[in-house]
């Protein structure tokens, strides 16, 4: 249950620590007061979105905290477990900052943690019905997730979803593959071609370059030689020559520092002179004169540069064109085989949707029946008791949805003998608050958050009715804690506790305060809201009775 609830600059509170307890808590106040205000601070706690106005004018930032006793809920124990977010106890702290720039931050238990885990858990500790509910009720969409709510199979249906949604995309991609195929069978047939015509070319990495070096050093083998053979003559003459100057520099009549130097340059000269010899004739032994080599060489590179042409690239850019168009022919032919493999898979996630749909249409059946019972009973004792309420599943046929196998449509008869018709068309405005408080009643029969709000779903209702109302909110806060924002005396009366909410201020601010209501300020709160402006004895007597007798 909710123990605690910690707002700092929200809105237009600026400081309020609130301790709750269990039982049902009817919050009361004058219109404007700002009583939903602790509601939606807490609606922050379990991952509402939140922008700059939540911030109270002048304040840095908004700050809320939100402190939950778990001891009665293992799977928010176990939720909290999983993540290693546990608190060492029983007690679970969500907290909610929210900077003047509209930038937040959320924490679980004094860790930082996203919004999405905030409103996973918060489903475990909070259940909102708000005074629009009966308007979302008006959609096909809303009226299906109340009755898989009430049948427990909010699950299943999520299963339902997911298989209807991959089936759909994966048959979609099929059609897609299927439309490209004609042309595809054309480009396949030119990329064959291509790449056939390249590999039969057998280009190597690095062929090109060395085609091209041995057709210069074929193309010049006679002038290579004839140079080669002079350089070798003329290196026989320095040979000579580099004898006789160090025969020249030998005599010991030279003498000096100078003389060691042309010395030891000569010899280096000498021996570098002898290593180019033996290069220039090993260079020499490989060069010959081959007309028939160079004939195959001048054919292959021709061979090359008309494909290279014809393709419309640099001949050192054929090797990397081989690879990109088989790469796009690996592609459309991994079509072919996408082909198959998406038809498998549409089979087996449709087989998966009949299973897991026809379950769910199992389990929404009776529950349809048990809901719309519920609320039959419940709409009885808020003096509808002429009307007929149905929930309607039409069987969809073979397509498949994301919503399941049916639609699910509640309707309704006000006037006996007529038939039930959508609840757009045949409910008034009373009526649909009347009919949307039974279905959160009955639905919340099935709930398994421990702390259930209502924010005035009782707008529209009045007199003996509300009395009802709040009678059935009492019943119901036996099982789970109940806040309820109420206008009505009546429903307030039925509170175990009450809590007033006040604004004051003036033409620069204001401000909201909430307190907890004492027996006689209790009398007070009833009595405003039963007399108005002006408030008697015997309104303060009436006031009284009707807390009697809650």
């Amino acid at each position: 249950m909710l123990k605690q609830i910690v707002i700092r600059d929200y809105a237009i509170v600026e400081s309020l620590d609130l301790d709750l307890e269990a039982g049902m808590t009817a919050i009361t106040g004058e219109t404007g007061a700002g009583k939903s205000i602790m509601l939606d601070a807490l609606g922050l706690c379990v991952g509402d979105r939140a922008d700059a106005r939540a911030v109270r004018p002048g304040a840095k930032r908004a700050d809320i905290s939100a402190h939950f006793d778990l001891e009665q809920i293992p799977d928010a124990q176990a939720w909290l477990e999983q993540r290693e977010l546990e608190a060492g106890s029983t007690d679970c702290l969500l907290r909610r900052v929210v900077g003047s720039d509209g930038r937040s931050k959320a924490f679980i238990n004094g860790t930082p943690a996203t919004l999405a885990d905030c409103a996973q858990l918060g489903e475990l500790l909070v259940d909102i019905h708000s005074q629009h509910a009966h308007q979302s009720l008006l959609r096909g969409d809303s009226q299906r997730a109340l009755l898989d709510d009430y049948a427990g199979a909010t699950g299943l249906s999520a299963q339902v979803a997911g298989h209807a949604r991959e089936y759909l995309d994966l048959s979609a991609k099929l059609d897609r593959l299927k439309n490209r195929s004609t042309e595809d069978n054309a480009k396949r047939e030119l990329l064959l071609y291509q790449v056939g015509e390249l590999e039969e070319l057998d280009l190597g990495e690095t062929e090109l370059l060395e085609l091209e070096a041995d057709q210069r050093q074929l193309s010049n083998a006679g002038f290579l030689l004839e140079s080669a053979g002079a350089c070798a003559e003329g290196s026989e003459s320095l040979g000579e020559q580099l004898i006789k100057l160090k025969q020249f520099m030998s005599d010991d009549r030279h003498e000096g520092e100078q003389v060691s130097n042309i010395r030891d340059m000569l010899s280096s000269a000498e021996i570098q002179l002898n290593e180019a010899k033996l290069e220039l004739e090993r260079y020499t032994d490989k060069l010959e004169l081959d007309p028939g080599r160079l004939s195959e060489v001048n054919s292959r590179l021709d061979h090359i540069y008309d494909l290279a042409r014809k393709h419309r690239v640099m001949p050192e850019q054929l090797h990397g064109l081989l690879s990109r168009l088989t790469a796009e022919l690996d592609e459309l032919q991994a079509d072919d085989d996408q082909l198959e493999t998406l038809e498998t898979a549409i089979a087996d996630e449709l087989a998966a949707y009949r299973k897991t749909s026809k379950k769910l249409s199992s389990v929404r059946s009776k529950a349809a029946t048990k809901l719309a019972e519920r609320v039959m009973a419940t709409l009885n004792t808020l003096a509808m008791e002429r009307c007929q309420f149905v929930i309607d599943l039409d069987a969809r046929g073979s397509e498949v949805h994301p919503g399941g196998a049916e639609s699910v449509h509640f309707l309704i008869s006000t006037n006996p003998g007529s038939s039930p018709g959508p609840l757009a068309k045949i409910a008034s405005g009373g009526e649909l608050s009347r009919i949307s408080l039974a279905l959160q009643v009955a639905a919340a029969d099935s709930a398994t958050a421990p702390t259930m709000i209502f924010d005035e779903v009782d707008v529209g209702i009045g007199g003996a009715v509300a009395e009802v109302v709040g009678g059935l909110l009492r019943t119901l806060s036996a099982r789970v804690q109940v806040l309820c924002v109420t206008h009505l005396p009546q429903v307030a009366a039925k509170g175990h506790q009450q809590l007033r909410v006040s604004k004051a201020g003036d033409d620069k601010s204001v401000a909201t305060s909430l307190e907890i209501l004492s027996q006689e300020d209790r009398v007070e709160e009833i009595a405003r809201m039963l007399g108005g402006l002006k408030i008697t004895d015997n309104t303060r007597s009436h006031a009284k009775e009707i807390l009697e007798t809650s």
